[in-house]
């Protein structure tokens, strides 16, 4: 029993040990990736070394621009058609199925978009949050400066999936909603995955080409969602940059060729259409497409577009300010997600039941339907219509009144309201499309009114002009879609997807005209939803008031700066880093005394730099040397003397030589007494004992007890110490940097090799005083290959602020630096400059004083009682990392990096 209880207690010991030996090797393996980066083998190097030396000098950005294109194309054909086999499924419960109860067939129309809702809804909550709503907003914010640390869980491979399968459901349900945003947002998570690739790695090292090949991909998710490359690189251009570089345009248009290319081929290779065309195709008249006298029709409409969409943006901000405030509504939104979005499912699928209230607003089509149909170019209220005219007209006519504008106007009005509701679902959805819709409904309510107006056309010379109803639709959609983004690109996305430029003039004017009314009146709708989310985004000024001109940079910057210095100790650095976890670079001044501000060191190479200062394989490596050190003097002393060329005598014993005298002065008898007291041995004080005994059993005698129940037990306490008398003595072997053991019996060849750090690694006690003694050293930047990156941009305590916002503004950085003659005096920050932007705008703000003039001043010594004490320094120390993590017995060298 007791044999067994000890086999199984040394079993789970060694369980213990080995996983506990895994998740060391884990730690360190993790620790390494993120310091030094993945390990990369031999074949990878090759196919590394081959295509940066050979295939990318052919043109690297041109096959990740190409690449990324055609991702987007397969996605973008996938999630269409994804939705049409929703809407299909949807129309089939409906239609096919022959229910004579109008329960039964309500309940087959709203059944299958409330279970799409719900599951998306509960799909990209639980998978990545990070999915819900556009994406343009977080992207615009991304590419005005903000780091994409701070949004690092916006483009991962999660978000990636939680959007295409949820955007797909949501659509695929009827919602009125679109997917050009949550398109942008695709495509720029497909590029960020693209340069993680080794192949593309170099691409995004640099942080301002990682911002450019972003504002490509929002290009290509234009172009791949509409087949538009020219309107999505100028919409991406208006949308997401303040100051565009002109260097970024061959990689926008190229990457939106290659997407939108690829998608329409895609189309054509499946057999879904014959060849390729427009999305929303039209047929115009090209000789006469308007007259003169329409242009101010035109106009009109450009203006009411612009009041209607600026007051679609100002109900969408309302709208989202109530649900907050409300505590019913806002505990459903926060509580339960799949209520809220059942809820507006169940609504909108009521209302747009055909049956019901749909009749009056076309809830039978489907929005690519609903589009292509307002598009036409032949009047709905006329009286002569063919076949299929007449049946598109019936969608759009009154069953009581037999008019159209009833149910245009219907139609209007409930996609003005439900796609404001809707995009507060917490499903991925996009309000390009909303838009477009309400912009067409508006719009081909001008045109039948302009026909009724007009039966016979409008003359001008001596040609008549007949009035298009189609071409008013493609201009509302135009105007209003521009007064809700704030773009004029929108008219350039239209052309290209009713591939006809015949309405050119009229379509530019009235956006021009709707944009330049709704900025007056409200934000754009991104601006507003950026506000809404409270993201750290860079507004623009407004020139308006005096506080413009007056706040300098000495009014607004953060005078309490976190530093290092070069004679800084480990220690005090390590202490920086744990307590300024949010900073990603950290200034370097020479000294505390003269602040000259000489760059700045990122946060990476310091962790890297500490790493490697007080390393395990360090520690273990001067520890080695020690001991080969103390072997070659320990051999060294054992070497036999030289033998001298002179004869050393040792001094006679007196003593001895007196005894032997005495000796020989007694009797016979008397000296054979002596002589066996001499041989006789000498009686020990001492109790005589075996150096092993247990219980009277001596393991080396040969008499052991035979009768015991312990005979087995005593067995293997017999072999372990036969074992441990005969087993050699481990020593350094020099060629191996290991211990062997050797033996005289074993080969002399023959070597066995142990664990390093099981014989020469300190004690624990020794290591923690090592860490401490090396941690107490002062840094060598040199020494630990720190790079020292330049300071590019140097603010003085009297910029403007208008400056400074053209400089964040253009360059897209998101800190600088305030020195006055070259000493460190404050650091701004881009949420202090849009702090301070947006009480200048609201007419909050104080200035603390007057605009501070640089002074040529010598800094004070150390010794004044009026020079400030360094927050960075003080004069008792908290406990550092290092000493909680000892306490708590775990490993500084594989836990260091985790906990900075």
């Amino acid at each position: 029993m007791q044999d067994k209880e000890l086999r199984l207690h040394i079993q789970s010991q060694a369980k213990i040990l080995s996983q506990l030996g895994k998740e060391r090797k884990k730690d360190d393996r993790e620790v390494k990736e993120y310091l030094y980066g993945p390990k990369e083998g031999t074949v990878s190097k090759t196919f590394r070394w081959i295509w940066s030396h050979r295939v990318a000098r052919m043109g690297q950005d041109w096959i990740f621009l190409a690449l990324l294109g055609m991702l987007m194309a397969v996605i973008s054909y996938v999630v269409d058609k994804g939705i049409l086999m929703c809407m299909n499924t949807r129309v089939w419960l409906y239609k096919d199925l022959d229910f004579e109860n109008p329960v039964a067939r309500y309940l087959a129309w709203v059944s299958l978009p409330v279970c799409l809702v719900l599951f998306s809804a509960g799909f990209v909550s639980q998978l990545a949050p990070t999915s819900i709503s556009s994406g343009i907003p977080e992207m615009k914010t991304i590419l005005r400066g903000v780091q994409l640390k701070q949004l690092k869980k916006f483009l991962t491979f999660k978000t990636l999936v939680a959007k295409v399968i949820g955007l797909t459901a949501t659509l695929g349900s009827g919602m009125p909603l679109g997917k050009e945003g949550p398109f942008v947002h695709i495509a720029s998570i497909l590029a960020q995955i693209l340069s993680k690739l080794s192949i593309f790695r170099g691409i995004f090292e640099n942080e301002t080409r990682n911002i450019d090949m972003l504002a490509a991909a929002c290009a290509v998710g234009v172009g791949a969602c509409f087949a538009s490359p020219v309107g999505g690189v100028l919409f991406s251009i208006e949308v997401t940059t303040t100051y565009f570089a002109v260097r970024n345009y061959w990689r926008g248009f190229f990457g939106a060729v290659c997407g939108a290319l690829f998608f329409r081929l895609i189309a054509v290779w499946f057999h879904n259409v014959d060849t390729l065309k427009a999305i929303f195709s039209t047929s115009f008249t090209i000789e006469f497409p308007y007259g003169p006298q329409e242009l101010l029709a035109f106009a009109m409409l450009g203006l009411i577009c612009g009041i209607l969409g600026a007051l679609w943006v100002w109900v969408h901000r309302q709208y989202v300010y109530f649900t907050r405030r409300n505590k019913f509504v806002d505990k459903i939104i926060k509580k339960n997600c799949f209520l809220y979005a059942g809820i507006l499912a169940l609504m909108v699928s009521t209302i747009t039941y055909p049956n019901g209230l749909g009749i009056f607003m076309a809830g039978e089509l489907s929005t690519h339907q609903q589009v292509s149909y307002m598009f036409t170019n032949f009047t709905w209220s006329q009286d002569e219509l063919s076949a299929q005219e007449m049946t598109i007209s019936n969608y759009w006519t009154n069953p009581i009144t037999g008019e159209v504008f009833s149910v245009l106007f219907g139609y209007a009005v409930f996609t003005f309201f439900f796609s404001i509701i809707t995009s507060t679902m917490p499903v991925p959805n996009g309000i390009f499309i909303p838009v477009l819709k309400i912009g067409a409904a508006l719009g081909r309510m001008v045109g039948e009114a302009m026909h009724l107006w007009f039966p016979t056309g409008v003359f001008y010379g001596n040609h008549l002009n007949l009035i298009i109803p189609g071409t008013y639709a493609v201009v509302g959609a135009s105007a209003f879609a521009g007064a809700a983004t704030h773009t004029v690109s929108v008219g350039v996305i239209l052309f290209e997807m009713t591939g006809q430029i015949t309405h050119l003039l009229p379509v530019m004017i009235a956006t021009l005209i709707s944009c330049a009314v709704a900025a007056i009146l409200q934000p754009s709708i991104f601006d507003s939803i950026i506000v809404l989310k409270k993201l750290p985004y860079l507004p623009d000024l407004l020139p308006s008031g005096s506080g413009v001109y007056n706040c300098k940079v000495g009014d607004f910057m953060v005078s309490d700066v976190v530093y290092i210095w070069k004679s800084i100790t480990f220690r005090q650095l390590e202490d920086i880093l744990r307590k300024n976890k949010e900073l990603y670079s950290i200034p370097l001044v020479d000294n505390e005394d003269t602040m000259v501000l000489l760059g700045t060191v990122s946060r990476h190479s310091l962790i890297r730099m500490i790493y490697k200062h007080i390393e395990r394989a360090k520690r273990m490596d001067i520890e080695s040397k020690r001991r080969e050190d103390e072997e070659k003097l320990r051999k060294f002393m054992e070497q036999p003397r030289r033998s001298s060329k002179f004869e050393v005598i040792n001094e006679p014993d007196v003593d001895r030589l007196r005894q032997i005298a005495n000796n020989e002065m007694l009797t016979p008898r008397a000296k054979q007494n002596v002589l066996l007291m001499e041989q006789k041995p000498l009686k020990s004080i001492l109790k005589k004992s075996d150096s092993f005994t247990m219980k009277g059993f001596n393991p080396l005698s040969p008499h052991s007890p035979t009768n015991s129940t312990d005979l087995k037990l005593r067995s293997a306490f017999d072999v372990v110490y036969q074992k441990s008398v005969t087993l050699p003595d481990a020593i350094i072997d020099p060629e191996l940097g290991s211990p062997t053991a050797t033996s005289d019996s074993a080969s002399p060849t023959k070597k066995v090799k142990l664990p390093l750090e099981r014989f020469i690694d300190r004690p624990m006690e020794e290591q923690r005083q090592w860490r401490a003694k090396e941690l107490s050293k002062p840094i060598n930047l040199d020494e630990g290959k720190v790079t020292i990156e330049p300071v590019s941009f140097h603010l003085m305590e009297s910029t403007p602020l208008m400056k400074v916002h053209s400089l964040f503004a253009m360059t897209g950085i998101n800190q600088a630096y305030v020195t006055r003659v070259g000493r460190l005096v404050g650091v701004v920050a881009l949420e202090e400059l849009r702090k301070v932007i947006e009480d200048i705008n609201n007419g909050n703000l104080v200035i603390k004083s007057a605009p501070i003039v640089p002074e040529l001043i010598i800094p004070e010594t150390p010794d004044s009682p009026d020079t400030p004490e360094t927050p960075l320094s003080p004069q008792t120390p908290e406990p550092t990392l290092i000493e909680e993590i000892f306490q708590k017995g775990f490993d500084f060298d594989t836990k260091i990096v985790k906990n900075y």
